[in-house]
């Protein structure tokens, strides 16, 4: 295989499935990797392979990147989100945001640092989310995207001398079938708070994912760039 090749996780829809079409288009082989089989299935072709796999298991992560020979790019995506404010927060929906939003991201990193640092070349880009800076009954959630948001500058620290770049997308208020489901008004309520009054596309954060893991990009490492339509500034409510 002489393409560049990418993971790509939580590829079955929403935002990982306009990362894995925006780099299948700019050349890429891609695995793509995802509980959902149903959709996953539908993303095979000929520069795309689909890889059941969870990535808060060990096992499966270690077993996906033992399948893969070339590799220059990861991209973590998968998350889940079970939210409720603090006071009505099972202890049990914490642990599992945490379990798939980070810990799952922090083995797929585990994994990527080794394969990356002998190899001496590759991009990590991590899905963060503006969400990191806090919001309502997303105390798990929020956790979890400030832990990746720590992870990236740690792993740009460890792994920058071996020429490997890592760093974050946090994506702001993104048009997802999750979104979709919201109640109009309060789904309108949201986009009146964004300095653009507006609602980002999937495509957008993969244009920025696709900027970041480009060979043309050789010097930035450790940031965090924000798709966000500049909630991110402290504007609106």
């Amino acid at each position: 295989m002489n393409k560049r090749t990418a993971i790509v996780t939580g590829a079955a829809k929403g935002i990982g499935y306009a990362i894995t079409k925006k780099l299948e288009q700019s050349g890429y082989f891609i695995y793509a990797v995802d509980k959902d089989e149903e959709n996953g299935l539908k993303l095979n072709s000929e520069n795309i392979r689909y890889v059941n796999a969870d990535i808060s298991s060990e096992t499966d992560v270690e077993e996906l990147f033992r399948i893969t020979d070339r590799l220059d790019a990861v991209v973590n995506n998968a998350g889940i989100i079970k939210d409720n404010m603090i006071w009505n927060m099972p202890a049990c929906d914490f642990d599992a945001v945490l379990q798939v939003n980070l810990k799952g991201a922090w083995l797929m990193c585990k994994q990527a640092a080794v394969k990356f640092k002998n190899q001496k070349s590759g991009r990590i880009v991590n899905i963060a989310s503006r969400a990191w800076l806090g919001n309502r009954g997303q105390s798990n959630y929020s956790a979890s995207k400030a832990g990746i948001i720590g992870l990236t500058r740690v792993m740009a620290l460890e792994l920058g001398k071996y020429n490997v770049l890592v760093n974050a997308v946090a994506p702001g208020l993104i048009d997802t079938p999750l979104t979709r489901a919201l109640n109009k008004d309060i789904l309108q309520n949201l986009i009146d708070a964004q300095p653009t009054r507006t609602i980002g596309k999937p495509e957008d954060v993969a244009n920025a994912v696709a900027f970041l893991i480009s060979e043309d990009t050789q010097f930035i490492t450790g940031q965090t760039i924000y798709v966000d339509g500049g909630k991110s500034i402290g504007a609106g409510l």
